[in-house]
């Protein structure tokens, strides 16, 4: 029954790789302020926030091309708020609200979702939890109806609860233990961040998945699905009947949450992840800052940084691809590279470089040529044609995304859930284009030491391979 998560919910380095070149905004080739005008339909249609009655946020963006709604709840709680020994459970809660209210059987939700035409899922985050529709307007009212019984009536036996955990623990084998790349990469997050809880799987440990009682998934949702730490996000002119339908849940205050610091990283960290895989990879990962949504000095590095993710790999034939993986066989370094940056979250982001060593390469020699892209930016800086791509391909995916009202539901309420304004998006896209190649060949001097560096090595190992799985049911992912 899992919910597919999105890759760090949207993030924006990364996305613009899948995004078509496409647009006419062009950069001055001055060295200066680089500033682009965005060709942004001047429709566009203005998002609006309202607070509802018992404190639960509605985020309304109209858009009548269609005769289709998207309607996203979100709730502003994901793995990083959760406690040692319960890692999974706000995962685990996401398949529960599936399960029925005193009014709805176990499985009857997603029925009435199918016979009324409605396309829906949910996925669960580091940072939040969403649970999303796209359906004909006309039955707009009905779903909303049923979306607020289950946030505030989640009800279900301890057999219904049994049955689904064993869906998610073999969700986690397929994907997690079975996956040699997936494990490593699990055991890189618990040695970058040491205490904050960004270092436990959103799936959760299996050890904690194995102890975990109803009462944990009970409490965990009494605790965090209240009013006022949720969203309704909705496309279409609702407010009133919002108002009718999620303004009478009763309210109630929002648990204070602790402060989750991660201490400063004082040197390097390094990792050896030995397993049967067929291919060896290297992973660098430099706690970089983040974007708040203000214009502080670390603000504009993270902008800068996100520029720099774009030119190392964020088109085809960008830096690292031409550096690493293009040439004749034997010439080659990597069978792939890549470059990611969080950008925005609730808590602390990563620069991320990835490289698969072609044959005959070390993974030694593919971590030197990756941290030698990012040396040859400090000391030569980028070209303004290498920022024009980047900022043209930026606007084409805002152009592009207007055309899905289930994209603009999410970015939304993606805003909304790391606590920025919702007009973000536009902020964001208007700030990208001042960035200047200075900017980047700035933070690409300052940012990239190993004083931040957390380095992990896959290296295959044959005589690591998992023993045979047991002759037993395998309980399927998908809905049951």
């Amino acid at each position: 029954m899992k919910r597919r998560s999105p890759p760090s919910l949207r993030r924006l380095a990364a996305a613009i790789a899948l995004v078509p070149l496409w647009g006419a905004a062009t950069l001055a080739p001055a060295q200066a302020a680089t500033v682009v005008a965005a060709p942004v339909a001047a429709a566009t249609p203005v998002a609006q926030q309202f607070t509802l009655s018992n404190g639960m946020t509605l985020i309304v963006r109209p858009d009548r091309r269609a005769p289709t709604v998207a309607h996203m709840l979100w709730v502003r709680v994901g793995s990083m708020d959760e406690v040692s020994g319960t890692s999974g459970v706000a995962h685990v809660l996401e398949h529960m609200l599936f399960k029925g209210t005193p009014s709805l059987a176990p499985g009857e939700f997603s029925a009435r979702m199918a016979a009324m035409g409605a396309r829906e899922n949910a996925f669960t985050s580091r940072d939040a939890t969403a649970y999303h529709q796209q359906l004909p307007s006309n039955k707009l009212e009905a779903v909303m109806r049923l979306e607020a019984d289950r946030f505030a009536n989640n009800h279900w036996a301890d057999e219904e609860f049994l049955r689904e955990l064993e869906v998610v623990k073999e969700e986690r084998r397929q994907r997690t233990e079975e996956s040699p790349r997936a494990r490593m990469f699990e055991a890189f997050s618990a040695l970058s961040f040491k205490a904050h809880p960004y270092r436990r799987p959103i799936i959760g440990w299996m050890s904690d998945l194995d102890a975990m009682t109803p009462q944990d998934v009970r409490d965990f949702y009494r605790r965090w699905y209240v009013p006022a730490n949720a969203a309704v996000v909705i496309a279409g002119e609702v407010r009133a009947l919002a108002e009718d339908i999620y303004g009478r849940i009763p309210a109630r205050a929002v648990p204070a949450r602790k402060p989750q610091h991660e201490p400063e990283q004082v040197g390097p960290r390094r990792m050896e992840y030995r397993a049967a895989a067929d291919q060896a990879l290297v992973v660098l990962g430099f706690k970089v800052p983040r974007w708040t949504g203000g214009n502080a000095p670390s603000d504009q590095d993270a902008l800068a940084l996100a520029v720099l993710s774009a030119v190392l790999d964020g088109y085809s034939g960008a830096r690292l691809e031409r550096a690493l993986v293009q040439g004749a066989p034997g010439q080659r370094i990597a069978d792939s590279a890549s470059a990611s940056y969080g950008l925005m979250g609730r808590g602390p982001q990563q620069f991320l470089l990835t490289a698969v060593p072609a044959a005959g390469v070390t993974p030694a020699a593919a971590e030197a040529a990756l941290k030698a892209e990012l040396q040859r930016i400090a000391r030569d800086g980028v070209a303004p044609d290498e920022l024009r791509r980047v900022i043209t391909q930026w606007t084409a995916g805002e152009v592009y995304q207007l055309d899905s009202v289930f994209n603009q539901a999410r970015e939304l309420g993606s805003y909304w859930s790391y606590g920025l304004p919702i007009d973000s998006g536009d902020t964001l896209m208007a700030r990208l284009r001042t960035v200047t190649p200075a900017q980047v060949q700035s933070v690409a001097q300052r940012h990239f030491t190993d004083e931040q560096l957390t380095t992990a090595v896959l290296v295959p190992d044959p005589g690591k391979r998992l023993a045979a799985a047991p002759d037993r049911p395998r309980p399927a992912l998908g809905r049951q």
